[in-house]
């Protein structure tokens, strides 16, 4: 399960622990119901908590992209750690404007 906070038209995720495969597929089941339903302009989603994280951590935030796009709404990434920075940064998410 994820932790959320939906105010003023932003839902905001608050991820935990280690992102794996499993645990992305998770996390988008999750996040992708509550934007459906909630249509929020902006998705934020905090790896403040997270302690490790692969490609699928990559794959997480570029599959809510795209979805956000789709909904009309944007993504911010934000709170992650130095070593996230650089994975981000590689994959070229940093290029899509969503790191804060």
């Amino acid at each position: 399960m994820v932790e959320t906070e939906y105010a003023d038209n932003v839902l905001t995720a608050f991820l935990a622990g280690e992102i794996d495969h499993d645990r992305a597929a998770d996390i988008r089941m999750c996040v992708d119901g509550m934007a459906q339903s909630l249509r929020p302009r902006l998705l934020c989603l905090d790896f403040g908590r997270v302690s490790f994280m692969d490609s699928s951590g990559v794959g997480l935030v570029m599959g809510r992209y795209r979805q956000m796009k789709l909904l009309g709404g944007s993504l911010r990434v934000k709170n992650y750690s130095d070593s996230l920075y650089r994975i981000f940064a590689m994959s070229g998410l940093e290029g899509l404007g969503v790191l804060q």
